[in-house]
């Protein structure tokens, strides 16, 4: 599959990053998500393992204060759009065994999102996006316990991002870091 982005008309969190020195690594199809805009280095994946181990090779490569964005495709492509149930559940108990591997690469200060862009429920009879709202799961030393209740767009994760790693304004989106982060 191949989509075809188009280039958004304000400057999206990924180039914010890059003008304030923070690297954006991406795993999966972000590169081609954001035509490579603000992205410093990509690896394309063959599935959700192959993101995975792409995930925890940048963790133990980059060195800088960074962003590491996956996507991890088989969730959606594979399984969502496709309505195979047993598929996407073992695809979360496959990638739920992986998740200590990932957090014991986290340094005392770094912040794990995991959330998706869009619902695209397996149990549904459409085969399209089906859910407007999706969990989103934080976690790491630095954050703590919190309901952000209903996020009610994704603009406000990256502009979390932003908040947190290089203290600056998104266009779009507000910063609810105040709500996550341990003083």
């Amino acid at each position: 599959r191949k989509d075809f982005a188009i280039k958004p008309p304000v400057k999206t969190a990924l180039e914010i990053l890059a003008e304030n020195d923070i690297g954006v690594y991406s795993v999966g199809k972000i590169y081609d998500v954001f035509l490579g805009a603000g992205i410093k280095d990509s690896v394309h994946t063959d599935g959700n393992i192959d993101g995975e181990d792409h995930i925890i090779n940048y963790m133990n490569t980059v060195k800088e204060d960074a962003l590491i964005y996956a996507n991890l495709v088989d969730f959606d492509m594979k399984y969502g759009h496709r309505n195979d149930v047993k598929g996407y559940a073992d695809a979360l108990v496959q990638f739920d065994t992986r998740l200590p591997d990932i957090m014991s690469n986290m340094r005392d200060e770094d912040i794990l999102i995991i959330c998706a862009d869009h619902g695209c429920d397996p149990t549904t009879k459409s085969s399209d996006h089906s859910r407007e709202y999706v969990p989103v799961i934080i976690c790491g030393q630095a954050v703590k316990p919190a309901n952000l209740g209903a996020i009610d767009t994704i603009s406000n994760l990256g502009a979390t991002v932003c908040d947190y790693l290089c203290g600056k304004e998104t266009v779009y989106g507000e910063s609810f870091l105040y709500k996550i982060i341990k003083t």
